[in-house]
């Protein structure tokens, strides 16, 4: 059966917050999940690759799309299994992140406020495991339910399932298998709030926030005090991953770089790669397409309709000498679509 809202030769500049110019064979933008499965069953049928999309706020479009993308716009949020201060809050796929952040907060429910701000879709959340400020999505998380693709039926995943990591997930293992439809978080009215990392702290200086909706706010001003609008000027937010070193190689490179900015975790020691970039000398940097922000070393900005060749090129090179300086390799946040466009970014 052909899937409605079918678009032939579709622009995809739009469904990238990175907006780079792309087209794709085929586009259709889901709206319930049987809009979503027949455009699966259509393509499997017409042997067409197929690419998801949500917000587009973690995707790198570098060339056309010979096959279908898939635009996930499912909207619908609700409340479930409201028990005492807690309550689980149920998103679909195509939710704006953002405003569900906000959602949750000004209902006096706290756990994903130090999330707010973060571009993207709800479906797309778990994908990357998304976390700022000493917060990440598995914190909260208690399941979703994706359409399996290997199957064709629906399953239920739950956290241990879903394999969360640092920036990873199953998903991102095993990217062209499940088709995320809706998220489930478990919120509080009494969890204590994260406020210790870095800027946050220095926000509220020890005082202790009246509402999750006070901290969400703060994280709002924060972010946009450093951190650029995709939709005044494209990008795709962080565009390489923090890496994670041994403690070996920690004190070696401490004791070259006395100031080297970095964070323990359970794995390691966590280098914050803003500060690799920067003191490699690349923040501000502009050519006449694509730059890196002038506030935040780790936004790769598309001020001029840069290609997302260009935008690949340009991570290519500051990873390079992030690797010659500091013999760490830094790996990209972002996906790309396709995922065989003629360039070489493995290690």
């Amino acid at each position: 059966m052909r899937p409605r809202h079918l678009i032939e030769n579709a622009d995809l500049q739009s469904l990238s917050t990175m907006a780079t110019p792309a087209t794709a064979h085929y586009l259709v933008n889901a709206e319930t999940p049987e809009d979503a499965c027949t455009a699966l069953s259509w393509a499997s049928w017409e042997g067409l690759q197929v690419q998801v999309v949500g917000g587009g706020s973690n995707l790198i479009f570098c060339d056309d799309f010979p096959g279908l993308v898939l635009h996930m716009a499912l909207r619908g949020k609700r409340w479930e299994a409201v028990n005492g201060d807690e309550a689980t809050l149920v998103l679909a796929a195509g939710e704006n992140w953002h405003q569900a952040v906000l959602y949750a907060a000004g209902a006096g429910y706290r756990g994903i406020e130090n999330l707010a701000l973060i571009p993207g879709t709800a479906g797309a959340a778990p994908v990357q495991n998304i976390g700022a400020y000493g917060v990440e999505l598995s914190d909260s998380f208690v399941s979703l339910l994706a359409w399996d693709r290997q199957t064709g039926e629906p399953v239920t995943l739950d956290k241990d399932d879903c394999l969360f990591g640092y920036r990873d997930s199953l998903f991102k293992q095993q990217p062209d298998r499940y088709l995320i439809l809706e998220i489930r978080l478990r919120l509080s009215r009494s969890r204590a709030f994260e406020l210790g990392y870095g800027e946050l702290a220095q926000w509220f200086d020890g005082e202790s926030p009246d509402s999750p909706l006070a901290v969400a706010e703060a994280v709002m001003a924060v972010r946009r005090r450093k951190l650029p609008d995709p939709e005044q000027l494209p990008n795709a937010g962080s565009f390489f991953k923090n890496p994670v070193v041994t403690s070996e190689q920690w004190e070696a490179l401490k004791a070259e770089w006395p100031d080297i900015v970095a964070y323990p975790t359970d794995s390691g020691v966590k280098l914050a790669a803003g500060w690799l970039i920067d003191q490699c000398g690349w923040k501000g940097y502009r050519n006449r397409t694509v730059g890196v922000h002038h506030r935040q070393a780790l936004v790769l900005v598309n001020h001029s309709r840069g290609s997302g060749k260009e935008i690949l090129e340009l991570a290519g090179r500051i990873r390079d000498d992030v690797l010659a300086r500091y013999g760490v390799l830094l790996e990209m946040e972002p996906g790309v679509v396709p995922k065989a466009c003629g360039l070489d970014f493995s290690a």
